[in-house]
């Protein structure tokens, strides 16, 4: 079976460390919209250039205009035996097109990751983010390393990451992504992680949450007897 994953979760609750983790161990790639927006507008295709346009007018991408840009990313070779989406859908619309996206192909795991508000503005105050390559570091509860790892470029925080705006990041997330929630929870498929905890627990219990949610899958697929 095909682990196809999205990650949920508020700003700062480690989405994107644990992605990596999971990608690492499952050998399925991580696909983060920031990142694919940024190849489509740097390869220069259609889709890219659309939103380039849209960016430079300093708008908003349009759920349309995503939808179609993770369409194309996941039709290629390398999601064949799945894929971890980081940052997409999020909203039920958005959640709505990835079902019609995947018609056909195994079902979602769904797992979220909760984390007391105060912990996340906490983290979020002392992310960096490489400036070059984009990669982040200090969101979980790692230490925060003199320069990327990746690229040994360097760190820089975040104008977002002032606990103010975090605190608006907050806000906007429970109005329009958190009804995400709501949408899939009934599925067998999804799942609830604390991650309040150290990340390495926080990785184990994702790893559980995968292994039961494909379970409840096979279960739910089995012809009755």
């Amino acid at each position: 079976m095909a682990l196809n994953l999205v990650m949920l979760g508020p700003p700062g609750a480690g989405k994107g460390t644990q992605a990596v983790r999971v990608e690492q161990e499952r050998g399925i790639p991580q696909i983060s919209t920031g990142d694919i927006l940024r190849e489509a507008v740097q390869a220069g295709t259609d889709l890219g250039r659309q939103a380039q346009a849209v960016m430079e007018r300093g708008e908003l991408v349009s759920d349309a205009l995503i939808v179609e840009i993770v369409r194309e990313r996941l039709a290629r070779g390398d999601t064949r035996d799945g894929f971890i989406l980081d940052g997409f859908p999020r909203t039920v619309a958005q959640a709505e097109a990835l079902d019609r996206i995947l018609a056909g192909r195994d079902p979602l795991v769904v797992v979220e990751l909760s984390v007391l508000d105060q912990a996340l503005v906490e983290r979020l105050s002392r992310r960096r983010v490489c400036g070059d390559c984009g990669a982040t570091y200090g969101a979980g509860s790692g230490a925060v390393p003199a320069a990327c790892t990746r690229c040994g470029a360097a760190l820089v925080a975040r104008k977002d990451d002032r606990e103010e705006v975090v605190q608006e990041r907050l806000r906007v997330y429970r109005e329009q992504t958190e009804p995400l929630v709501a949408f899939y929870r009934d599925r067998p498929s999804f799942r609830r992680v604390d991650g309040n905890q150290a990340a390495d627990a926080v990785r184990l219990a994702i790893a559980g949450a995968i292994d039961a949610a494909q379970a409840a899958i096979r279960v739910q697929s089995s012809p009755a007897v």
